[in-house]
């Protein structure tokens, strides 16, 4: 289990939104590589990084602030948003992002995902965000006919090194995981399953390392860590003592 500290970068500052709507965003910290410094020297062991305008626009927006992030993160970095075609999947593990999220191009070009792990094995992820069960694409702004499983199951064979599944309801009001829908996708496909959306508490942490949460591969944390309801140090040490215990 991994718990990703987030970075949503809106016009080259980390904030975070409410249910991905972009008119309410917190700015929590104008100098975003900062930020990463900080989550490494809280002992993070992955750090997750999106690009929000990105994700509109459909190609890199603030890769001047990912770029001074990359200078400064000497740990993992998985990167989202307008990651649409192989020339910015190339640039960008190029540049040292350690793994890339396909999020859009997932639904709308499969066979850019399916290349792409083939020439980066390990080093792709594809992104499910998810509103009332069914995936959202374009920033969140369009809902597809496609239900989250039906999106995975899609790349059962292709080498996807995770699907990181994110409940839009949830994201960014604390309201705590959407643990059923997370786990009915991790029980229907073998890729490895990342929680998104509504880390809340010390509680939420405890929760997720349970015997019967085993299936999922981490969660990402963001509101919640920038405001404060999450120690790092308690959470880290949680997840260290299910580590030992498992050994």
């Amino acid at each position: 289990m991994i718990l990703f500290p987030a970075i949503d970068l809106k016009e080259g500052r980390c904030v975070r939104l409410v249910r991905g709507d972009m008119a309410q965003a917190t700015v929590f910290n104008n100098d975003p590589a900062a930020q990463a410094k900080a989550f490494v020297d809280q002992g993070f062991e992955y750090l997750h990084v999106v690009d929000l305008d990105g994700a509109f626009a459909g190609k890199p927006v603030n890769a001047d602030a990912v770029s001074r992030i990359l200078d400064v993160c000497k740990i993992p970095l998985q990167l989202g948003g307008g990651i649409r075609d192989m020339a910015t999947i190339d640039k960008w593990l190029a540049r040292g992002v350690t793994r890339v999220i396909i999020g859009t191009a997932a639904v709308r070009d499969p066979s850019l995902v399916r290349e792409a792990a083939r020439r980066y094995p390990g080093r792709v992820a594809v992104g499910i965000d998810a509103r009332q069960g069914f995936v959202a694409v374009e920033g969140w702004a369009q809902v597809s006919q496609l239900s989250a499983a039906e999106l995975g199951k899609r790349f059962e064979d292709a080498g996807v090194a995770a699907i990181i599944y994110t409940d839009i309801a949830r994201d960014g009001v604390l309201a705590g995981l959407n643990l059923e829908a997370t786990m009915e996708l991790a029980e229907a496909i073998s890729i490895p399953v990342i929680a998104s959306g509504g880390l809340a508490s010390i509680d939420d942490v405890r929760e997720i390392l349970k015997p019967e949460r085993a299936r999922l591969a981490g969660a990402i944390a963001g509101r919640a860590l920038y405001d404060g309801r999450i120690d790092p140090a308690a959470a880290l040490a949680l997840i260290r003592a299910a580590r030992d215990e498992i050994r």
